[in-house]
C-alpha cells in the first residue's frame, strides 16, 4: 500500500541508485526500497510506493498460475460477467482514475479521461467478440479423410506479464490486460516506476469487481529490475511497451526459456501530405497529432514530409495553429510537462542538429527549458537524414522535410528502420497512398484515428516491434492454437498406419494431377 505526502520530494538520488545511462522508458539498473513519485503539476512528493522484489514477484506468479485455469473454466461468459463488473467499477471511478493520471503524468485531466475512455472501449471490445474470435472452429477435412473430424480450439498461454509505460500509463498497458483476460490468461501488470500509482488502481478495482478471483490480475511495482524478475518467474508471455533499446533487453530476457513476446516499441511516424490535399484540415490535425500528450506518443506524427507545390502554405498554417499550444499546468495549458527529465537532452539534441544541418525553427527552437516543460517546436527545410527525421524524438517537436512528390515521401518513410503509425492527407490518392507504406497503421485525411477503433489491430513492424494488441489480433496474440482431429471410423485407404496398401500413394498423387489438370484446361 503506498502513502501518500505533500512533502517536497526528495532527491531520486536518495531513493535510487540510478546509471548515467538511460532510455525513454528510465534508467535500465535503478535500485531503492520504494519507488517514490511526484505530482508533476507542483513537483512535490505524490507516493511512495513499496519495490517488489524477485521473492515477491515469485509469489505473484505463483498465485496468478494457481488461479489461471479457475479463471479459463469459467468460460467465455464467465469471464464476460467478471469483465462487465470490471468495466463498472472503473467507470464509476473514471474521474478518480483521471485524476491520478494528471497528477502522475502531467497530461490534462481531460486527455486523463480519455485513456479512461479507451479501456472501457476495449473492454467493451472483448466482452462482446472474445467467443466469435477465440471460440472452437470446425475445419473441413480432405476427401480421403472423410472419417476424421477437425476443429481448432485457442487457449491461453497461462500467466502473462505486462510491462507498461509512462506516458499512457492505463490507456497502453490497459488494453493489453483486457484482451490478455478475455483470452482466458492471468496477468501481472509492471506499471511504470513513473507512474505506479495507475497500475495499482487497476489492480484494486479489478479485485472489488471480482473478488472471488483477486489474484487473477494483479500489479507489482517497481524499476527495471522487477521487471526483469517478473520474466525470469517464468510467466507465459510477455508483452512490453517502450523503447527500442529496453524492448531489445526485454528479448534477450526472454530468449532462455524462448517465452513469447509482444513489443510496442518506438515509432518516428510520418505523414504524407500531397498536392491536392485540405490543407486547412491536414494543418488541424498534423498540428495535434505531432503535438498533443506533449509529443509522448510512440504513434506521435514526427516527421511531415510535404510535396513542394503545397509546402509554404501548409507550413504558414502549421505554425499559426501550433503558435497557440502552450506547455504548462494552468488550465488553459493544452499539453503538459515531460515527466522523464532525461528525455529533454534528447529532445533538445535533435532540434540543435537539425537547426546545424540547416532547418530553421518557426516555432519554438532550442530556447531555455525548465525541469518539466518543453515548449512547441516546429522545424522547416529540416535535411532528411537528420536526427530529428530519422530517430524517435518523443516530444512536441514537428520536423517538416520538402519533397518533390509522394512517391518521394513514400521512399523516405519505407527505408527508415521504424514501421508503426503513419498517416496520408489527399483528396483523391490517400488510400492507394496508404497502401504503399510499409507501416502497421495508417489513418487517410486524419490523425491518430486508428488508435481509437477498438476492432482494429494496434503494432508495427522493423525497430516498432512485432505482435498486436487491440482487435480481434489483440485477442488472438494472448492465445496459442491447439488443432485436434477425432477419428469416427476406419479410413477408406489407411494413411497412418503400414497397412497403407502398396501403390496408394501413388494412386493418390495421380489422381489429383489429373482432376488439377482438367481444371486447369476448363479455364
Amino acid at each position: 500500500m503506498s502513502t501518500h505526502t505533500t512533502s517536497t520530494a526528495t532527491n531520486a538520488a536518495t531513493n535510487a541508485a540510478r546509471s548515467t545511462v538511460t532510455t525513454r522508458d528510465g534508467a535500465p539498473d535503478a535500485t531503492g526500497t520504494h519507488v517514490v513519485t511526484v505530482d508533476q503539476a507542483t513537483g512535490k512528493e505524490l507516493a511512495r510506493h513499496p519495490v517488489a522484489g524477485p521473492e515477491r514477484v515469485a509469489a505473484a506468479v505463483g498465485a496468478a498460475a494457481a488461479v489461471a485455469e479457475a479463471w479459463w473454466d469459467l468460460g467465455f461468459e464467465g469471464r464476460a460477467a467478471h469483465l462487465r463488473a470490471w468495466r463498472r467499477d472503473i467507470a464509476r471511478g473514471g474521474e478518480e482514475i483521471a485524476a491520478l493520471i494528471h497528477a502522475e503524468n502531467g497530461k490534462s485531466v481531460e486527455d486523463g479521461r480519455a485513456e479512461v475512455l479507451a479501456i472501457l472501449g476495449h473492454l467493451t471490445f472483448v466482452i462482446d467478440n472474445a467467443e466469435r474470435v477465440l471460440g472452437r472452429r470446425d475445419v473441413a477435412v480432405p476427401p480421403t479423410m472423410a472419417h476424421q473430424r477437425a476443429w481448432v480450439e485457442y487457449l491461453p498461454h497461462g500467466v502473462v506479464g505486462v510491462i507498461g509505460p509512462w506516458n499512457f500509463p492505463l490507456g497502453t498497458p490497459g488494453a493489453i490486460v483486457v484482451h490478455a483476460l478475455a483470452a482466458g490468461n492471468a496477468v501481472i501488470l509492471k506499471p511504470s516506476e513513473l507512474t505506479p500509482g495507475v497500475g495499482e488502481w487497476l489492480a484494486r478495482s479489478w479485485a472489488r469487481a471480482v473478488p472471488d478471483l483477486p489474484e487473477v490480475f494483479q500489479s507489482l511495482v517497481g524499476y527495471a529490475a522487477t521487471g526483469r524478475a517478473l520474466v525470469a518467474a517464468g510467466v507465459d508471455k510477455v508483452a512490453f511497451t517502450g523503447s527500442v533499446r529496453s524492448g531489445r533487453a526485454v528479448a534477450a530476457d526472454c530468449a532462455p526459456r524462448l517465452t513469447p513476446l509482444l513489443l510496442e516499441l518506438g515509432g518516428n511516424d510520418g505523414v504524407v501530405v500531397a498536392e491536392d490535399a485540405d490543407l486547412d484540415l491536414a494543418a488541424a490535425h498534423i498540428t495535434w497529432g505531432a503535438l498533443q500528450n506533449a509529443g509522448l506518443g510512440c504513434i506521435s506524427l514526427e516527421v511531415a514530409y510535404v510535396v513542394d507545390a503545397v509546402h509554404d502554405a501548409l507550413v504558414a498554417r502549421i505554425a499559426e495553429l501550433a503558435g497557440r499550444v502552450r506547455a504548462g499546468s494552468a488550465d488553459g495549458d493544452l499539453i503538459g510537462p515531460i515527466p522523464l527529465p532525461s528525455q529533454i537532452p534528447v529532445v533538445r539534441r535533435h532540434v540543435e542538429d537539425a537547426i546545424a544541418r540547416g532547418a530553421t525553427p518557426l516555432v519554438g527552437g532550442p530556447g531555455p527549458t525548465d525541469d518539466r516543460y518543453v515548449q512547441p517546436t516546429v522545424l522547416v527545410d529540416v535535411p532528411a537524414d537528420a536526427l530529428a527525421a530519422t530517430e524517435e524524438t518523443f516530444g512536441p517537436v514537428l520536423s517538416i522535410v520538402r519533397v518533390r512528390d509522394t512517391d518521394e515521401a513514400i521512399s523516405l518513410i519505407n527505408e527508415g528502420p521504424y514501421g508503426l503509425g503513419s498517416a496520408v492527407f489527399s483528396r483523391e490518392r490517400g488510400e492507394d497512398i496508404a497502401r504503399r507504406l510499409r507501416v502497421g497503421m495508417t489513418s487517410v485525411n486524419d490523425a491518430l484515428a486508428f488508435s481509437q477503433v477498438s476492432g482494429l489491430p494496434f503494432g508495427g513492424r522493423g525497430d516498432s516491434g512485432y505482435g498486436r494488441k487491440h482487435g480481434d489480433e489483440g485477442l488472438l496474440e494472448f492465445v496459442y492454437p491447439h488443432a485436434i482431429t477425432v477419428s469416427e471410423g476406419p479410413a477408406a485407404v489407411p494413411t497412418t498406419t503400414f497397412d497403407r496398401p502398396p501403390g496408394a500413394m501413388a494412386a493418390a498423387l495421380g489422381a489429383l494431377t489429373a482432376r488439377l489438370l482438367a481444371e486447369e484446361g476448363q479455364r
